[in-house]
């Protein structure tokens, strides 16, 4: 559950307005590292945008196709 706020608050804030990024990022890291999906695709959201992190279209990809894998509606929308 955690994990899905900080997520819903970096989306719709732009990762600019609440919390730390950086601290955020590295949550996203640690979760998606031990098979959270919605830590894999907000990890690759990030990474496609470049929030918080530098842009990344292959690591973005690796992160979103996993999250996609493990039936992440928004992942899917976004890989396939």
């Amino acid at each position: 559950m955690k994990t899905l706020l900080s997520i819903v608050l970096l989306l719709a804030f732009g990762a600019c307005v609440w919390g730390d990024t950086a601290e955020q990022i590295a949550e996203f890291k640690e979760d998606a590292a031990n098979g959270d999906p919605a830590a894999q695709w907000a990890l690759g959201y990030t990474y496609s945008y470049g929030i918080g992190v530098p842009k990344d279209d292959k690591e973005a990809a690796k992160w979103i196709r996993k999250a996609a894998e493990q039936g992440n509606a928004d992942a899917q929308f976004k890989y396939w």
